[in-house]
């Protein structure tokens, strides 16, 4: 009985060791998993803030109309806007801070020969540009580069 007792043995050093160092990794995977789902989060929340400024630009010039937007016959115009911000909480905690992205909206007018309508009569010819193709493009920076969307559409 007492040589059974004494073949019987604990964890060593050894294997406490190995176990804590096998549960440190584990926890550093972890870890960086974590850091990488919050900067996917916040890489897909300046593409939606992005999306949400080009859509408020081009529902401005669809409400400023087609006459106001500057733009020529034969060759592209691009104009550049004021930057826009936008800021969300960052987490589910109260006092969780703010992110605030800066975005800077351009936009680029193409040719309006393609969109001319003319009449002519005996006494004068008329040409009327009836819409515009206006592409915009929104850029921000992360994480030390820049980013950025395209969005395109036709004011009439």
């Amino acid at each position: 009985m007492e040589k059974l007792l004494k073949n019987k043995k604990g964890f060593g050093i050894t294997e406490v060791l190995i176990s804590a160092l096998v549960l440190g990794f584990l926890y550093l995977a972890l870890l960086h998993m974590q850091v990488g789902n919050r900067e996917a989060l916040l890489r897909i929340r300046g593409r939606d803030g992005a999306i949400e400024v080009a859509q408020q630009v081009l529902d401005s010039l669809n409400r400023i109309g087609v006459a106001s937007i500057p733009s020529a016959p034969t060759s592209s115009t691009s104009f550049e806007l004021n930057k826009i911000s936008r800021s969300w909480e960052r987490g589910t905690k109260v006092g969780g801070g703010k992110s605030t992205i800066e975005y800077t909206p351009t936009v680029t007018v193409s040719p309006t020969n393609d969109y001319k309508a003319t009449s002519e009569s005996n006494y004068e010819t008329v040409s009327h540009v009836y819409a515009k193709q206006v592409n915009v493009q929104v850029s921000w920076k992360f994480k030390g580069s820049t980013q950025s969307i395209n969005v395109s559409s036709v004011i009439r």
